[in-house]
């Protein structure tokens, strides 16, 4: 997939600002009623809808879900609408940054 500035991800030139475009959805573990998810890089633009698709169809799945947060280097404020519409539906969000958590709060008071 093309990083939002039309670069590639796996060209070399551009390699630094390819790892900074993505997002990693790694499965830390996975069982019949939980799923932990680790988060790496930026939740942006065509990786809030990865995000939002796969958290989707774990929920439907009654699945809890997961989301470790600490390797996430940059949310925009579409994923932090995302996450706390996330976490009203019981998805838990742990080891966030100190600033990830304070972006978060803002959109958690707002939808409470």
């Amino acid at each position: 997939m093309n990083c939002p500035n039309g670069t590639m991800p796996d060209k070399e030139p551009h390699a630094r600002h390819a790892e900074s475009c993505m997002l990693k959805i790694s499965l830390e573990n996975g069982g019949t009623e939980a799923v932990t998810l680790r988060l790496e890089g930026r939740i942006a633009g065509p990786w809030i809808t990865e995000l939002r698709d796969l958290c989707e169809k774990l929920l439907k799945e009654n699945q809890r879900v997961n989301l470790l947060m600490a390797d996430v280097a940059f949310l925009d404020r579409a994923a932090a609408q995302l996450l706390a519409r996330l976490k009203t539906r019981g998805v838990v969000l742990t080891d966030c940054s100190p600033f990830t958590a304070e972006q978060l709060k803002g959109y958690s008071e707002s939808t409470s």
